[in-house]
């Protein structure tokens, strides 16, 4: 008898474990994703968004001059879903850990081959592809969860901005469309319907041969 209730105890206890294990609560740091169209395709960023909570960020939390994840939880990514260019590099579609290391006067911005980095220890300068430097503006309201948001995007060219605390720092993304977009109206422009008007619009608005337009 001993041992039957030895046994429905234990499987009691094992049972309400498992029931934690099941427990939801809100995530501290939430994860979200960003997507924007650009160009012929698009750019995406997934991370999570840290609170301030009363807290020093920058030079304390955050340090300076260290390799930081731009992010909470896990690696902050960024896919691109074709080719870009940051900086004087060109970047392949496909995705991309974006780290930063915050500093006082000039903050790195850096792109690299691994989508698992969430600690300075586990970085390598050696899977770099992009590493630029970088201006922080400081903002004259606070921003309580960390935001990296899309700014001034035009067809070809736009900016991703990381918001925090009292810090905003901006890089640039271009794309060229333009030999890829040329081809596309050759090719229709033989078919049975060509698309006059939108060849005609986008010659214009880009500057384009204006007597094809």
């Amino acid at each position: 008898m001993k041992r039957v209730l030895s046994l429905l105890a234990a499987a009691i206890i094992c049972s309400a474990a498992f029931s934690q294990n099941d427990l939801k609560v809100p995530a501290p740091s939430p994860a979200t994703t960003i997507k924007q169209d650009f160009g012929l395709s698009s750019v995406e960023i997934s991370y999570s968004r840290p609170g301030v909570k009363g807290r020093k960020i920058f030079g304390d939390l955050v340090p300076f001059d260290k390799v930081w994840r731009t992010g909470a939880n896990g690696a902050t990514v960024i896919t691109f879903g074709d080719e870009v260019t940051i900086g004087d590099k060109k970047v392949p579609a496909g995705k991309y850990g974006l780290l930063t290391i915050p500093g006082q006067s000039e903050w790195t911005i850096i792109l690299t081959k691994s989508t698992e980095v969430t600690s300075p220890s586990a970085y390598k300068q050696a899977d770099d592809v992009v590493r630029i430097k970088a201006k922080p503006m400081p903002l004259p309201f606070p921003v309580e969860s960390l935001m990296i948001v899309f700014d001034d995007v035009k067809p070809t060219a736009m900016q991703a901005v990381i918001l925090w605390e009292n810090t905003a720092v901006a890089f640039p993304i271009t794309t060229a469309i333009d030999g890829k977009v040329s081809a596309q109206i050759d090719q229709l422009m033989k078919t049975d319907k060509p698309p006059y008007f939108a060849a005609a619009m986008y010659y214009l608005e880009n500057g384009k041969d204006l007597d094809k337009a």
